[in-house]
């Protein structure tokens, strides 16, 4: 059974394109617009004319912040694991204290 693919016309460069995608609409529309401003930045650098080369210029900087953010999440989940493994011994013994001190009472 597949997930419903939702329809969304976007405009890039002031081309109109019809995307058919899974997520919702809104998030194909943001996602359309966020690479537009990409283009038309590196387009206005003054540097690159051609848009076939603004595009891969502005997928390149786009993939750039992917591979980014793919390694802050990574070094997040390694300093995750690294804090649950220093805490899980403390909650052992404050467990075995709780244990006692209701044995005691």
């Amino acid at each position: 059974m597949s997930a419903k693919r939702n329809s969304v016309r976007v405009s890039i460069l002031n081309e109109e394109y019809m995307i058919r995608s899974d997520t919702s609409a809104e998030h194909t529309r943001a996602v359309a617009q966020y690479l537009d401003r990409a283009i038309r930045q590196v387009m206005e650098s003054g540097t690159v004319v051609e848009t076939t080369k603004a595009a891969i210029l502005a997928a390149l900087q786009i993939a750039g912040e992917l591979f980014e953010a793919r390694e802050s999440a990574e070094d997040l989940t390694r300093s995750m694991r690294s804090l649950s493994e220093n805490v899980r011994p403390l909650l052992s013994q404050a467990e075995k204290a709780e244990l006692l001190g209701n044995r005691n009472s």
